[in-house]
């Protein structure tokens, strides 16, 4: 795999909390691409470290050592300012938490990293994203005003408007019932289709992990498999097969 075919690639990521008796190492020397224009779900056993991975090569946290590039970025060493403005334009983020602010309208909250950045939006791909997720008859409510199911489209939106060249999703239906879930995953799957987005998204539901292109497996900081074209059962197998393996 050449780095120009890599949204987002990472080598020997390791991450440790606690010291002593208490360390625990959360990522253990993980290597692992992330494909333009690709689906990809990231799943295992809860404190497999899935998380830590998204939350280091998206820029959110630092790991203890290895290196992490976005497009041909290396996030290693940024300064704050520099890294913060690689976040805002360039990385968009849906996380469980719609993380959506009570007092701005839908539009408002989806334009927002426009503001901060002291630029205007584009008006195509703003349509597009609004057109995208069904949300022009919403423009103008206000997250209280809105759905579980809305909410989490305005934040989806929100990510992808800058035309990021990749959007981490951390457990992003984790709020939703499972029709507003099968919603939001469908449009993340065309975001990758229609607008060539690259998506990475940290899922514990083999169904959510579906809609992916590939699905790759931590274990106790360790990437340990990975499935392309994914089923619901596929994926069920592969995770009772670590369940398997504790026992």
């Amino acid at each position: 795999m050449t780095q120009t075919t890599a949204a987002v690639r990472a080598t020997g990521l390791t991450k440790r909390y606690g010291s002593a008796d208490a360390r625990v190492v959360a990522l253990a020397g993980v290597d692992v691409e992330f494909h333009r224009g690709e689906f990809t779900a990231i799943m295992g056993p809860s404190g497999s470290g899935k998380s830590t991975l998204m939350h280091c090569v998206a820029g959110l946290d630092q790991a203890d050592e290895g290196t992490v590039w976005i497009g041909d970025t290396e996030l290693t060493g940024l300064r704050d300012d520099a890294l913060t403005s690689l976040r805002r334009d360039r990385v968009g983020f849906v996380f469980q938490a719609f993380n959506l602010l009570p007092t701005l309208t839908a539009l408002e909250n989806i334009t927002l990293p426009f503001d901060l950045a002291g630029r205007e939006p584009d008006r195509e791909a703003l349509d597009k994203v609004v057109a995208t997720l069904h949300l022009r008859n919403r423009l103008h409510h206000r997250p209280s005003q809105l759905s579980g199911g809305q909410q989490q489209r305005v934040a989806c939106a929100r990510a992808l408007v800058t035309r990021p060249e990749v959007v981490f999703a951390d457990e992003p239906t984790g709020a939703l019932d499972s029709a507003a879930s099968a919603e939001l995953l469908g449009f993340l799957r065309r975001s990758v289709d229609d607008l060539g987005r690259t998506v990475a998204m940290v899922t514990h539901e083999p169904s959510a992990a579906a809609y992916a292109d590939r699905v790759l497996f931590l274990k106790d900081g360790h990437l340990v498999g990975e499935i392309h074209s994914p089923t619901a059962d596929s994926v069920l197998e592969r995770m009772k097969s670590f369940e398997r393996a504790v026992v």
